[in-house]
């Protein structure tokens, strides 16, 4: 037990990313049936579909569970109502500043972590009255921070700068990178590109082969003048590539975006033109799994880790031993 698994209500410190396209309520049932926490990815549904969501949520699991809110939300007062109204206990908000809305949300007993990408927000947050941090680093998926500072340089940054509980994101896809999260300063890690490509996922089947065929290299951050996004290099991506080598201004690049590209891509299987999103850690995965295999693999990984820790330093130690 610590902080996080403590303010959730959780067995294990694991939390699912809320994840567009992905994160519908199969995927965050079964993350939260097998003890961690899964989340409803919002910022792309409907408020109808969100409704439809939650419900489906609140009959697939009696364990703890939440949403995952973009602030940038175009219709983000009726979301916001939406929680209220369905009685939503844990709210994941990003992609905005978190000092409109933690309040409103705090005010209706709802437990409130906003996600960063430095250390300076990260304060920003604990101003604000959050309940917890979320410091997603640079290698991770879809939207990401300016600063484009690494998981491994910015976890301990924050842990240094806010007394918050903080969970760990960004390349995170194993119980040995959990380990490494929780030595630098985390208390729970969150996991969106694995989760993608599980068999719960949403995501649809050619997105899932094509995360899994993608080498080592093969995702870049691109969009910087919109929102900076961590795409795979596939026909779209070089599009934008080119344009932005150009300097194409923000127009010119909101033009070619249009709408629905991420739908596209993730939902529909348009491996062509759509925007394809996932994180670094792309490269290491390589088949379908049942959102149980992972939470045990990942249990089984972090407890082997520790373990041979142990056993390495004790080895060393005797070795300093003139015996």
């Amino acid at each position: 037990m610590n902080r996080i698994t403590t303010l959730f209500g959780i067995k294990y410190p694991i939390i699912q990313g809320g994840m567009v396209w992905c994160s519908g309520w199969r995927l965050a049932s079964a993350v939260s049936n097998n003890g961690g926490l899964g989340l409803l990815g919002a910022g792309s549904m409907h408020p109808e579909t969100l409704i439809e969501h939650i419900r489906k949520m609140q009959s697939a699991t009696d364990k703890p569970w939440g949403v995952n809110v973009p602030l940038l939300y175009p219709e983000i007062e009726k979301l916001m109502d939406i929680l209220i109204e369905e009685k939503v206990q844990i709210v994941f908000t990003s992609a905005g500043s978190p000092k409109k809305w933690t309040p409103f949300l705090k005010s209706h007993g709802i437990t409130v972590v906003h996600v960063v990408s430095s250390a300076l927000f990260a304060q920003k947050c604990e101003e604000a009255g959050c309940d917890a941090i979320a410091a997603e680093g640079f290698e991770a998926g879809g939207h990401n921070g300016r600063e484009e500072t690494t998981t491994l340089t910015l976890i301990p940054q924050v842990a240094a700068h806010c007394s918050l509980p903080l969970i760990a994101a960004g390349g995170i896809a194993s119980g040995k990178a959990m380990l490494a999260a929780m030595i630098l300063g985390a208390e729970g890690v969150q996991i969106g590109s694995r989760f993608a490509v599980a068999r719960e996922s949403s995501a649809h089947p050619y997105f899932k082969q094509r995360v899994w065929e993608t080498p080592e290299g093969g995702t870049m951050l691109a969009l910087k003048k919109l929102a900076p996004t961590r795409l795979i290099k596939n026909e779209f991506y070089e599009q934008v590539k080119n344009l932005e080598d150009q300097g194409a201004s923000a127009e010119t690049l909101k033009e070619l975006l249009g709408k629905g590209r991420a739908k596209q891509g993730i939902f529909e299987g348009n491996l062509k033109e759509g925007e394809l999103e996932i994180g670094q850690i792309a490269s290491m995965l390589n088949t379908e799994e049942s959102v149980g295999d992972i939470m045990e693999d990942l249990i089984r990984d972090y407890s082997e880790s520790i373990k041979h820790c142990i056993a390495r330093d004790k080895f060393r130690f005797l070795q300093t031993l003139d015996l």
